[in-house]
Formats: structure tokens, sequence, C-alpha cells
């Protein structure tokens, strides 16, 4: 990994030129809301503190697809979300969301249509700020070494860039005139100086690295069915949480001349009451203390286990959007004081 720099004043015209190498996304204003999204012009990129309340999940597990076309004697495949794509303005806990991401979609047997995705974007990176509800600090992915092609840290009138990949070197290429390789101790100081500011802005922290071990004392909380009871099982959670993967498979049917049809894909989320729901009536989280326990052990305990990296990556999403107030704030604060909070 090779770090440069880069005077500010340039940023706009090197990103502009990143067309060469796929549609630009990134974050811009949509009906007033900052939303990930295909950029018709780099005036409309917003680089800020904030994130867009959609994750980025959603350029690489779509929404809402069609996975393939069937009749009577076969399916084919349907790849038309495939593109070449440069993805603008990813902080560092959306870039380990992806990591996490990786890790379910891209083990065997592969998502190809995840793979494909991943495979034709370029990611470029850009540091941030913390906001009032912003816990990467805790979840120790406020910094990211890994998953993207470049990566920008703004230290005010230049720009510190890591170069990640071989795609990375090939975009500095393109306008190398831009770039200093010459990185002074003045320059790494600003650098560690910007961290320590950074690190002393964070407002709330969370029990992380000992969460595993609580939620695996924890299963027969009351706390559980004290959440239970508030919890409105909208799935508000999953929607909005980086890592949340689950989906449903939806057949569409049409029989007008000859049986056709479509295959599509839809999010789906734990959250649900009908989620668990198999054959015969049996639900076997049919309580909304269950689906809680199983949500909150998959972000704190269980994925950590079987993956790794723990399903939080700290962005406060649900603290932001839980009508509620359950999230990782309020559910590690009631495991790991004394007394279950009161209504």
């Amino acid at each position: 990994m090779r770090i440069l720099k880069m005077q500010s004043k340039f940023l706009e015209v090197f990103l502009e030129s990143l067309d060469k190498f796929g549609q630009l996304y990134g974050p811009k204003l949509k009906n007033g809301v900052l939303s990930y999204e295909q950029l018709n012009n780099i005036s409309e990129l917003v680089l800020s503190d904030d994130y867009p309340m959609i994750p980025i999940k959603k350029l690489f597990h779509p929404m809402q697809f069609t996975m393939m076309h069937f009749n009577e004697k076969g399916f084919h495949p349907d790849y038309s979300v495939i593109e070449k794509r440069v993805i603008l303005g990813v902080h560092p806990c959306e870039i380990h969301s992806l990591l996490r991401l990786d890790d379910v979609f891209l083990r065997d047997p592969i998502d190809p249509y995840y793979a494909k995705l991943r495979e034709n974007s370029a990611i470029i990176g850009f540091s941030c700020l913390p906001l009032e509800n912003h816990l990467c600090l805790s979840t120790d992915t406020d910094i990211v070494e890994e998953g993207f092609d470049l990566f920008f840290v703004n230290l005010g009138e230049f720009y510190l860039v890591w170069v990640g990949s071989s795609l990375g070197h090939d975009m500095i290429y393109e306008r190398e005139e831009f770039f200093d390789y010459d990185v002074t101790h003045d320059d790494i100081q600003m650098y560690i100086d910007w961290r320590n500011k950074r690190n002393r802005m964070f407002k709330k922290s969370f029990e992380f690295d000992s969460m595993p071990d609580i939620m695996e004392l924890s299963h027969d909380s009351e706390v559980w069915d004290f959440f239970g009871d508030k919890c409105l099982s909208c799935g508000q959670c999953s929607m909005v949480c980086p890592t949340c993967n689950c989906y449903n498979v939806i057949d569409v049917f049409d029989v007008t001349n000859e049986i056709t049809g479509l295959r599509n894909r839809v999010w789906d989320s734990c959250m649900f009451v009908d989620y668990s729901l198999v054959a015969g009536g049996h639900n076997f989280r049919s309580s909304r203390a269950d689906r809680l326990r199983l949500w909150y052990g998959h972000k704190l305990k269980t994925f950590g286990v079987d993956y790794g990296r723990p399903g939080c990556i700290g962005c406060g999403r649900c603290v932001d959007t839980c009508p509620v107030d359950i999230n990782v704030l309020t559910v590690s604060e009631a495991l790991t004081t004394k007394e279950v909070p009161k209504q």
C-alpha cells in the first residue's frame, strides 16, 4: 500500500476523471435526503460527515431485482443490474460493512449477483469526523486498511491518499500530475494530530469487545422481554443496518400465452413476525423478544464467531432510526447494568 499527497483544489477534477473507469455513484441529495445514487455530474456528490440512511449495501445487495427468467423449458439468469461503477465518498465503517457482506456472499456457495457487482465496482473512500451517534471507535471500524481502491483523508489544504489496489494505481496514473509522492514528516504529524482530535470528538460508546460473552450469559435475561414489549416489529433496524443481508425470493408467473415467469429477490428482515414461519404454521420465533435476541445476538456475538468480524460496524443508524429507542446502545446498557430500564 502506498500513501500519496494531493492538494484539495484538485479533488473535484480528479474525481470527475474517474468516469473513465465506470459510472460514478456516491452520496447525493435526493428529495432532500442523502442517498447513494448514480451521479449525473460530479457537482451532485455530497462529501460530508453524515451518511445516507440507507447504507451502501443497496448497491451490492439491491433492495429488489430480477434474478432470472424462466419457462417450462428452463431458465436464464438476469445480470442486467451489473455495470462498471466507481463509488465515491464511502466512509470507513461502510467499507467495513462490505467486508462483512463479503464474508456472507462470497463464501461457497458464492452469490453470483453480489460477486459480479463487487468485481465491477471501485471503492473510493473518504475520511469523516464523528457525529452525535457515531460509534465506530467502539467497534474498531473508524479506520480501514483494506477493501478500497483509493482512500482520502482530509487534512484541510491537502489530502493524504492511500492507494489500496492496482486499479487505484491506474486511477492515480490518469492524473499523476495532481499527486505528490513526497509525504513529509510534517504531513505525518498533521495526520497524527487529526487522528487524535477526531478520537476526542466521539460522544458515545459502548462495551463492544465484551458483548459476545455478555450476550452468551444473557440468553434468558428479562431484558429481552422488556424490549420485546416495546418493539414494533417494523424491521427498520434491518433496513438501515449495513450488514443485514436477509432476503426473500418471489416467483411471478405469467400464464396468458405460455407459462413464463420471473424470480425476484427482495430485502427481508428477521424482525418480521412471519420470517421464521414454516410449513404447518409453525413459527420458531413468534415472540418479539425472541426475534430481538436473535438480531442482537447476530450483531454482537454470532457473526463474529462465525466469520471472525462482529456484525456491528458502529455507524449509529439503529440509534438514529428506531422509533422506540431499541438500539445497540440501549441494549448493551441494559445488559451491562443490574437493573432493567423502567417504562
